[in-house]
């Protein structure tokens, strides 16, 4: 009787790429839900306004597409060492709001576009960080506490989605 053994030899950049990975595949299938509802979505259900954001569904979905590059795009600047510039939540509400007015006309069509494109973006970059980039911290929002780069990838890039996602589900009722 003969048995064979293989053996598999791991190196350093298996390891230090396996966190990055199990990152970017949660962004991705959390992004991967939010392109199933917003493709499911009727006429009617873009127009309806969310009870947390307040904005129309579509502008809603719209801001989260938007979003991904600016997110993740942050947090490879802390991941690189870099200190972001000031930026406040009076800032970020005010850049949001201009957001909303500007895109309230947007269709699904640009939207699934935008979002598709962002998430490819943001998936890459996450992918491309090293243990030590997903360890190194810095602020985000002046006057917040320091957060590693991987907080910033679960707690902002997918969180984003996740809340902006309950809230439309909640406002179309699927």
């Amino acid at each position: 009787m003969t048995a064979t053994v293989a053996i598999f030899t791991l190196t350093a950049e298996d390891i230090m790429g396996a966190r990055a990975d199990m990152l970017a595949k949660q962004f991705e299938t959390k992004a991967s839900e939010l392109s199933g509802t917003i493709e499911k979505l009727s006429d009617a259900d873009w127009k309806k306004v969310t009870a947390a954001e307040k904005w129309p569904v579509g502008v809603t979905a719209h801001h989260v597409a938007g979003s991904h590059e600016p997110i993740s795009g942050m947090a490879k600047t802390v991941a690189s060492g870099q200190a972001l510039p000031p930026f406040t939540m009076a800032m970020l509400d005010e850049m949001n709001a201009k957001h909303a007015k500007d895109f309230e006309g947007c269709t699904k069509a640009e939207t699934l576009a935008l979002h598709q494109k962002g998430v490819a973006s943001a998936a890459a970059i996450v992918r491309g960080l090293s243990d030590a980039e997903l360890d190194r911290t810095g602020v985000l929002l002046t006057g917040m506490d320091k957060m590693t780069v991987q907080q910033i990838v679960e707690g902002v890039l997918i969180n984003h989605v996740a809340e902006h996602l309950e809230s439309i589900r909640a406002t179309v009722g699927h």
